[in-house]
């Protein structure tokens, strides 16, 4: 490829020692100028100086100086006396294009995609399930962490009321295996980012906003991924899987923050809400445990006469958190759901549900002093946050079914709706306040394990299913 600035060769001696890169008025010939056809509109063209030659004044433009330093040093390296006549040169608004290399030889371009690919495919994998070095991260951070073109004219205004989406926007089928849950960025202007785990062994990163396309996929496990999470700061992921082990990855650079093997296959890990650096696991233990990052161990472990937990919940200011486990027997379901202090380890209560279900999925109201249980009796029942935690007996959500699956259910940012996946796919909406069924989405086939509403646009929601397909409506 020819250069687009031919170079002769010049005296060291005879060099301006004056920096190319200042703004003073340039006293030297320009020799050679080769203009080329313009391929588009983004094209390099440089005005013919032979025709402006004796102009009265001669400065260089500033967007020149600072985009083709190139060109300016070669300006500055002829100085044969122009006297006070000055050429203006103008450079039109032009893509970047490779520069020649020390030899004189210009290298072939090659796309950032292809080179990550390459760097992707060369990369090696360990034999131990470690984390790998270079599967975390696809595409450039750069294009992960941006301010979606979509988003950003909503992101300063006032979240309105919730609205009931109609229609599928993406569907997004990269995963494998079932979908365990998806959660969007908690920092609303990078919340064009959609988190999701499945049980085929990896989460993933999602433009689920713009494009509905994978940007980065986490590959640290060897079994499946039960849960994930986004920190609070939107740039680290917590993940348990079943081969037993945590993962702290951070997005930007893919690497492994925190590893630790639990005692058990892992279902639920939280981050606490106030601390960023603590967070609990639990799964199929009687045991829950409290890791503090900083000191990289266990600092508190939370026990009861269960077999396992299946999902956990911290209370607004992070002093106590809920979980539900499979304590039921023919007659009762006492401990059920057990609340928790988190600084003492002490149980607060563990009889606040007694109906024979079990509760696999718990959700925080985003205003009220209200969590709802997601439960295998086919509804919703709703309690309060504030000891004993009482049931509200007279307002359940009825007309989903649960059983077999480890549901989700969320209330919308404004908390007026909740949503809930069901075992027969279809996405259900109640009233919150009147508790009726509002509006159902229709399944495509395979059941609904997870569902999310986004905190910037009203009406978006992000929906997995067992099949591994996830589905943005809108």
């Amino acid at each position: 490829m020819n250069s687009l600035v031919a170079y002769d060769d010049s005296d060291p001696d005879s060099e301006d020692s004056r920096s190319p890169y200042t703004s003073e008025v340039v006293e030297s010939p320009l020799k050679h100028v080769v203009q080329q056809q313009p391929q588009s509109d983004t094209t390099v063209h440089l005005t013919s100086l032979d025709a402006l030659i004796g102009s009265s004044s001669f400065a260089r433009d500033s967007t020149l100086t600072e985009r083709y330093p190139v060109h300016n040093a070669y300006y500055n390296s002829t100085n044969k006396g122009l006297g006070n006549s000055a050429v203006k040169v103008t450079v039109l608004p032009a893509q970047k294009r490779p520069q020649p290399s020390s030899g004189g030889v210009v290298k072939p371009y090659i796309p950032k995609r292809l080179k990550q690919e390459q760097s992707n495919m060369s990369a090696e994998i360990p034999g131990d399930g470690s984390v790998r070095s270079q599967d975390h991260i696809s595409l450039s951070t750069k294009n992960i962490y941006r301010v979606s073109d979509y988003l950003a004219p909503h992101l300063p205004l006032k979240y309105s009321s919730s609205g009931i989406p109609k229609k599928v926007i993406f569907q997004m089928r990269e995963h494998t295996g079932p979908v365990n849950r998806v959660q969007w960025c908690p920092v609303k202007q990078y919340s064009h980012l959609l988190l999701s785990a499945s049980m085929d062994g990896t989460c993933k990163v999602w433009d689920a906003v713009d494009s509905g396309k994978p940007l980065c996929t986490i590959s640290c496990h060897r079994t499946a991924v039960r849960d994930a999470q986004w920190s609070l700061c939107g740039k680290q992921i917590l993940t348990g899987g079943f081969d037993s082990f945590l993962h702290l990855t951070d997005v930007e650079t893919g690497k492994d923050l925190f590893t630790a093997k639990n005692e058990c296959k892992i279902s639920a890990v939280r981050f606490h809400p106030c601390d960023r650096n603590m967070f609990i696991c639990g799964g199929f233990s009687p045991a829950i445990s409290a890791y503090d990052i900083r000191m990289d161990k266990v600092v508190h472990v939370y026990r009861a006469a269960v077999q396992q937990h299946f999902d956990l919940l911290f209370l607004r200011d992070g002093r106590e958190f809920l979980s539900t486990t499979d304590c039921v027997s023919r007659d009762s379901a006492d401990r059920t759901i057990i609340a928790w202090d988190f600084a003492t380890t002490a149980k607060v209560s563990n009889q606040i549900f007694h109906e024979r279900y079990t509760c696999p999925s718990l959700a925080l109201h985003p205003k009220e002093s209200v969590f709802a249980a997601q439960t295998n009796g086919n509804y919703i029942a709703l309690f309060s946050t504030q000891r004993p935690y009482k049931m509200n007996k007279k307002r359940r959500f009825e007309g989903h079914k649960v059983e077999g699956f480890a549901v989700g259910c969320q209330f919308s940012p404004d908390g007026s709706i909740i949503v809930t996946g069901s075992s027969e796919g279809n996405v259900i909406f109640y009233n919150y306040q009147t508790s009726k069924l509002i509006h159902t989405l229709p399944s495509h086939g395979s059941a609904c394990l997870g569902v999310h509403y986004h905190s910037v646009l009203p009406s978006l929601l992000a929906t997995c299913y067992w099949d591994g397909e996830i589905q943005i409506w809108e």
